[in-house]
């Protein structure tokens, strides 16, 4: 067996002296592997020499006297250790710089108040700007930011991402249930477990806990915005709205909320630009719609033919009034915005009619029911004009441009109804559909062609 250790400080002097005199480097060896290189420049350079799957490989172990031999012969043992174990100390030592290097950029973070890397905050916060914000709105990636900022970085954020595990993420989730707050903790959860997908993708961590917690939560309870769907009391409601004293824009609004099916954000920001009183339809841009954000920005517009009530609300009501500027509601305190978003809800509580009996949103829901049961349209054409979406990209298409002449027939039929109940007339109401067909013949004869 070579011998080990064979150097002493004295020997490395004389030869680092030697080496200076006489200007050429002298090798020393010390066994296992060790050698000092003394160099002209007074100073002895420390390797370490080994061999790891057959191939040679020198490890620089730093200079002496800087590292003393004691020092030197530590560091090889540890090396040979390495090698022992199948692992290549050059390697190791990389790995370990960057490890410090992280270490070293996690802490200078948590010192300037930042989420440190691979932290849960620092992974969801990349993929909140690098993912959520380009596939969702802009209102719903700030809604999802805010729910993370008050509900999860409190107590999960400066965790190691992937050191968090079910039980941890359940409790935060329960924070937020304590509040009766179910379908936001389910929010939260689906939120949370795109984070963890994100963090398994980048490396950040290797499992999804939240995946774990799918029968943790209690279900969402089924949500239906408050509508009025019985004849009688839809006829009450309507009688109401036409005996409204409030604002004439604000009755307007109530009066096509009825008519045209249209979300209470499409109606409040409708444009008169977008209002073709000649071809008696609105053409409702993509980027208004509730879609996906790619949709949003490459879809079809969304289509809504007028009937002849609706026609005269915005040709005799509104356009006297809001004609000459961009919105046809515009805010009571700037010409410059579209009304509240609260007008509609609060002429509805005006005259009686609390959140849970009707909702400006429930307007839909009259219609889509009410569409289908009294007056026996076809499902698909309902739900094409309710800008409903459905399950391929052929089937959006299909439902955008090919019902035009039903979705006309549908809207007439339905302003037709709701002034029959108005009327007071609810036998005749709930069966008296068979002129619309003619009279959608009637406009389409005497407008151009719509191309959808």
């Amino acid at each position: 067996m070579a011998a080990t250790n064979i150097l002493t400080d004295k020997a490395i002097r004389a030869a680092i002296r030697a080496a200076v005199d006489s200007g050429k480097s002298r090798k020393l060896s010390d066994g296992g592997g060790l050698a000092l290189y003394a160099r002209p420049t007074g100073s002895g350079w420390w390797r370490f020499r080994y061999w790891l799957n057959s191939s040679e490989s020198m490890l620089s172990l730093g200079t002496y006297p800087d590292v003393t031999l004691a020092e030197a012969r530590a560091r090889r043992d540890d090396a040979k250790k390495l090698v022992n174990a199948n692992i290549n100390p050059s390697e190791q030592r990389k790995a370990d710089k960057e490890k410090r290097a992280k270490e070293a950029e996690a802490q200078a973070l948590v010192d300037a108040g930042l989420p440190g890397l691979g932290t849960f905050e620092q992974v969801a916060r990349e993929w909140w700007s690098d993912v959520h914000v380009a596939k969702v709105s802009e209102g719903h990636a700030d809604r999802t930011l805010v729910r993370l900022e008050n509900d999860v970085f409190p107590w999960l954020g400066r965790r190691p991402i992937g050191d968090i595990e079910a039980p941890e993420l359940l409790e935060t989730l329960r924070r937020v249930l304590a509040r009766g707050a179910i379908e936001t903790t389910h929010r939260i959860k689906d939120s949370c477990s795109q984070v963890f997908r994100y963090g398994i993708a980048s490396g950040a961590c290797t499992r999804n806990p939240a995946a774990d917690l799918r029968d943790a939560l209690p279900p969402v309870p089924a949500r239906h915005f408050a509508a009025v769907v019985e004849p009688r009391r839809v006829a009450e409601l309507l009688r109401s709205m036409r005996e409204y004293v409030g604002h004439p824009v604000t009755r307007a609004a109530l009066a096509l909320s009825a008519l045209l099916f249209l979300r209470p954000g499409e109606l409040r920001q409708l444009e008169w630009s977008w209002v073709d009183l000649d071809e008696k339809l609105i053409t409702l841009p993509s980027g208004l719609m509730k879609r996906r954000k790619d949709e949003k920005a490459n879809g079809d517009p969304h289509l809504v033919p007028l009937a002849p009530q609706a026609l005269a609300v915005f040709r005799d009501d509104l356009l006297p009034l809001t004609g000459g500027g961009r919105y046809v509601f515009p805010s009571l305190q700037t010409q410059g915005r579209p009304m509240s978003d609260n007008t509609v809800r609060s002429a509805l509580r005006r005259m009686g009619y609390g959140n849970d009996e009707m909702t400006a949103h429930g307007f839909r829901a009259m219609a889509r029911t009410m569409a289908a049961e009294r007056l026996d349209i076809a499902p698909e054409v309902i739900e094409a004009q309710l800008a409903h979406g459905v399950a391929d990209a052929l089937g959006r298409a299909y439902n955008r441009t090919t019902y035009m002449k039903q979705r006309r027939e549908l809207m007439i039929k339905w302003a037709d109804y709701l002034d029959r109940l108005a009327a007071g007339d609810i036998k005749a109401a709930s069966s008296g559909v068979a002129d619309a067909r003619k009279e959608v013949e009637q406009m389409e004869a005497a407008a151009s062609p719509v191309v959808g």
